[in-house]
């Protein structure tokens, strides 16, 4: 069944569609939905991922997408690009972006509990990131939470910044940099790193003692994580310019077209 409903969702991506419901192949817990989000991996590519996101990581997302608490997803080779990107509207149900702070491990990170500190220990550079999302569901109450899950939570992508030279010895502060989302020119929402469960590395430590490392093996060194949006992700009904930037992260910039 597992199979059943991997190839599900994955058609419904291919074929640009919104995600129906999936009955009797749904997951029926959080668990299940990332022990299915692990066969959706392996039939994209091969384990382990590139890396992860972090959704809902603010109070005001997890009332938006109807959870308690935060989740994860993968995130492909394929889906990872590097400033500046070009990328085709058309080819999303209904594409929007996110304003994240990203990272890279410089080293492994085991499932399980995990420390703030533990976690800062890990990473190896920081940097701006926009994560490319796309509304492909209709109403999530009845697609389900784990069925939310195993669809990577409107993941489709992400486009990172170049990471910051010596961000350790300048002493960043992760948790006072403002963020703000840019479409044609235009700011359209702004955040601070302190939304992301108070530090970016809260969310980071979240990450590790997730069900999704538990399902995934851990968090690898080499891996990008992105670490949640400091603002709600704006949703483009049209191809434009969008842009990211932290006042001490940097710039992305990603042209819908």
């Amino acid at each position: 069944m597992a199979s059943d409903a991997a190839e599900a969702i994955i058609e419904a991506r291919r074929s640009r569609r919104i995600l129906a419901p999936l009955g009797a192949l749904a997951p029926q817990s959080i668990e299940a939905g990332y022990a299915l989000q692990k066969e959706i991996a392996l039939r994209f590519g091969g384990l382990p991922p590139a890396g992860f996101k972090i959704g809902a990581t603010t109070r005001q997302m997890q009332a938006y997408l109807g959870l308690s608490g935060p989740a994860a997803g993968f995130v492909p080779k394929a889906g990872l690009r590097a400033t500046p990107a070009t990328l085709r509207h058309a080819d999303y149900v209904d594409p929007g972006i996110e304003c994240e702070v990203g990272l890279r491990l410089a080293r492994d990170l085991p499932p399980g509990p995990c420390t703030r500190d533990q976690a800062a220990e890990a990473v190896g550079e920081v940097f701006a990131a926009m994560e490319i999302v796309d509304r492909r569901y209709g109403d999530l109450g009845a697609l389900g939470t784990p069925t939310l899950i195993a669809d990577q939570v409107f993941h489709a992508g992400g486009v990172t910044g170049p990471p910051v030279a010596e961000w350790r010895a300048l002493g960043l502060d992760l948790a006072a940099t403002r963020g703000r989302i840019l479409v044609d020119g235009e700011v359209r929402g702004e955040g601070l790193g302190a939304d992301l469960l108070g530090h970016p590395f809260e969310a980071l430590a979240w990450l590790a003692a997730s069900p999704c490392a538990a399902a995934f093996g851990g968090l690898r060194t080499g891996q990008v994580v992105f670490l949640g949006s400091v603002t709600p992700p704006i949703w483009l009904d049209r191809p434009c310019t969008t842009a990211v930037e932290f006042d001490t992260l940097g710039r992305v910039e990603v042209n819908f077209i």
